[in-house]
């Protein structure tokens, strides 16, 4: 029998992951307050539905994807717990605080449902093309239930312990990945000042120490490694907006359990003077053109 899969949050990532659950045949009942969210959705093969709780009514799971934990705890709140059907699985792949996603998930727990955070990481191509890596926080019962449902939409879904600790290995994960993208633009700015081709340079980093996941698969050089934003005006990929989302929740979860994150802290300050420069929108590997003084 299939599945319904209710999906609130049709943006850029949630968009492309509707339509891989709809591929891997789960019934889809999606709502956003964008019409041409809708629409896209509609054309992919899912069924509108005319609010969140006119999509969760009856559905056997609920995805949810959505801007930042405000936004979560009142759909769930206000929305979820009294429409969803008793023994619904509930879904969270919005990044959030780790604060709100436990407070949701108690909150869930209470109203008689399990539920599991699970964010994202891959980008909006990942998304698009079912090859996300979900970080799942929830008890054993809700992560075996819900990992068939993620696995429709991404490469690898990794159980990483209690409610809350998907959000907590998200934003941990996206601090090394700010920290480190701000490195390699460094490094690259700096060979080419030596007189470096940055070719040369990619060819004896990508195979020596200083080889890491920014410099190898998300050259921030156009015309270097593989295709990349970099290649594309910086356009596409993991906006600088984003970045800075993930940082300051970083920060804050830093703060909450006296964490010292001074690389962290420092790639949250960079990332702001470029938003600060209208670059918010672009990739942010385009991080390399305010390091060479663009």
């Amino acid at each position: 029998m299939t599945q319904t899969i209710a999906f609130i949050g049709l943006g850029n990532m949630g968009g492309g992951m509707a339509a891989n659950l709809l591929k891997n045949s789960y019934a889809v009942r999606a709502f956003d307050l964008s019409e041409d969210a809708l629409a896209r959705a509609e054309g992919h093969g899912a069924t509108r539905a005319a609010s969140a709780i006119d999509a969760v009514a009856g559905a056997d799971a609920v995805v949810t994807m959505l801007p930042a934990g405000g936004h979560v705890e009142h759909v769930y709140d206000r929305a979820l717990f009294d429409a969803a059907r008793p023994g619904a699985l509930l879904l969270d792949c919005s990044t959030i605080d780790v604060a709100t996603a436990r407070r949701v998930s108690e909150a869930a727990a209470t109203a008689g449902f399990e539920m599991v955070d699970a964010p994202v990481s891959g980008g909006i191509a990942a998304a698009n093309g079912g090859t996300l890596t979900f970080m799942v926080g929830g008890t054993d019962a809700a992560f075996a239930r819900a990992q068939p449902i993620l696995a429709a939409m991404g490469k690898a879904v990794i159980h990483a312990g209690g409610p809350g600790n998907g959000q907590a290995a998200k934003i941990c994960n996206n601090m090394l990945l700010g920290a480190t993208m701000i490195a390699t633009c460094e490094s690259f700015a700096m060979a080419k000042k030596l007189g470096l081709n940055p070719q040369t340079f990619y060819d004896i980093s990508s195979v020596s120490s200083g080889q890491s996941w920014s410099m190898t698969s998300y050259c921030p050089v156009p015309g270097v490694g593989p295709q990349t934003p970099a290649d594309n005006g910086y356009q596409g990929g993991f906006a600088v907006g984003l970045m800075l989302k993930d940082l300051k929740l970083a920060s804050e979860a830093a703060a909450s359990v006296g964490a010292s994150v001074p690389m962290g802290n420092a790639a949250e300050a960079l990332y702001q003077m470029l938003a600060n420069r209208g670059e918010a929108g672009r990739d942010f590997s385009a991080m390399i053109e305010m390091l060479e003084g663009k």
